[in-house]
Formats: structure tokens, sequence, C-alpha cells
């Protein structure tokens, strides 16, 4: 049966769309952009300072669905900018540092609130 995540700890949906879902164990995690949860304002204007934000998100959603970090089998990351691919790329790479998950990363024309990286992750319990 299909369970559905919500945390206060990550930011309310935008749209018509859960946090996160899970099926059999599995964690579908929503596209998290750098919105603080208390807020719902965009947490800074660098690229740097948003994919923080993006991970302290996708981690309170993860713990939220009994997973964490070391559990995620597929990230998908979405950038305003392939010019941005390094300092994402090492933030994200602070998250997995072992046996890091499979990913895609692309650069789109526009993401939601203007914002310069998303994020979404699947994991497993």
């Amino acid at each position: 049966m299909k369970e559905i995540i919500s945390t206060e700890k990550a930011p309310a949906a935008i749209g018509p769309y859960s946090q996160a879902t899970s099926y059999n164990n599995i964690i579908y995690c929503s596209g998290q952009i750098p919105l603080d949860p208390q807020t719902m304002q965009i947490v800074g204007e660098d690229v740097t300072t948003q994919a923080k934000q993006v991970m302290k998100n996708l981690e309170a959603v993860l713990a939220a669905a009994g997973s964490d970090f070391s559990k995620v089998l597929k990230c998908s990351i979405f950038l305003d900018s392939m010019d941005d691919f390094g300092a994402v790329n090492e933030v994200y790479g602070g998250y997995f540092t072992e046996n890091p998950p499979a990913r895609e990363t692309v650069a789109v024309q526009t993401l939601p609130k203007n914002v310069l990286v998303e994020i979404s992750c699947i994991a497993h319990k």
C-alpha cells in the first residue's frame, strides 16, 4: 500500500504532490528546492548555499520516511546552468562519501521559483 511521507522539517509541497511516497519499502522523494521549511523563503542567492539547503531538505524527508543518505539508490539533479555542476557536485559529494547512488544531472531552462538547483531521490527503508 502506498504511504504518504510528510514532515514539517522540510518545506511543504507548493503544488499537488507529496514530499515523498513509499511503496514496498522504496521511498520516492519529490524534488527539493532551497526553501527554508519554516519561512518557505528561498535560502541563498548562490548555488552552493542553495545546494546545501536542498540536501538538508532531502535529509529531513528521508528521515521522516525512516531512511537516510546511505540508503539512497538514485538521485536526479536539475540545474539552472551546467556552469554550476562543479559547485553542486562538491556539496552533493559530501553526503555520499562511500558507495554513491546512481544519478543524472541535467540543465533545465527554468526551475520552480527560479532557484538554481533541485534534487530528487529514490531510496529504501
